[in-house]
């Protein structure tokens, strides 16, 4: 059954209703850009095919102190937006492996923390390779940062965002939003 439905219903057997998701439900997303120096945030709203713009930001981290502390720093600052904002459902970009090993090992342990908030607040956490966020947000798997944010303005006309990394999760959440239903069928199959 496709994820949008006209109405809202249950479907009911003895002992037991499920309420199916319907085009009349605003989903919240968070997308979230992770990285060690910089991860950045983006939420928006959508109800059907409508995307809305609700806020973006960085959480950054002080590169003069320990790792752990800087993880640290991630972690608290993301739990703080998912405690203002409140989303429905999470997105952060998968990590792409580069010839600094040492520099991808710690974009991958700042990755963690971006998918472990999220899903300690109950979310489920959906991942998206930055050629596919990029696709869904200028049409094609390359591109250049301001394709993206040419296309955010005309996309969310009332989108604000300071910076590439804010910029890059609102394109996580869009991307996201267009292949929700897809998401939750993988994830559901690879949980049963």
């Amino acid at each position: 059954m496709d994820v949008f439905v006209l109405f809202t219903f249950y479907w009911q057997r003895p002992g037991m209703s499920i309420k199916l998701p319907t085009m009349h439900n605003t989903i919240r997303i968070i997308g979230i850009d992770p990285g060690l120096r910089r991860t950045g945030w983006g939420v928006i709203d959508t109800l059907g095919n409508s995307l809305r713009f609700v806020a973006s930001g960085t959480v950054t981290s002080d590169g003069d102190m320990d790792l752990a502390s800087r993880l640290c720093q991630l972690h608290d600052g993301l739990v703080d937006v998912i405690h203002t904002h409140k989303p429905d459902e999470a997105a952060v970009e998968q990590t792409f492996v580069n010839k600094d090993a040492v520099a991808t090992l710690k974009l991958g342990q700042a990755r963690g923390i971006a998918m472990l908030v999220p899903a300690r607040a109950g979310l489920q956490v959906a991942e998206y390779a930055p050629n596919a966020v990029k696709k869904a947000v200028i049409g094609v798997g390359h591109g250049e940062k301001k394709q993206i944010h040419m296309m955010l303005k005309i996309l969310m006309p009332k989108a604000e965002f300071k910076g590439d990394d804010a910029a890059d999760a609102l394109a996580i959440a869009i991307c996201h939003a267009h292949n929700r239903g897809g998401a939750r069928m993988r994830m559901a199959a690879l949980a049963g």
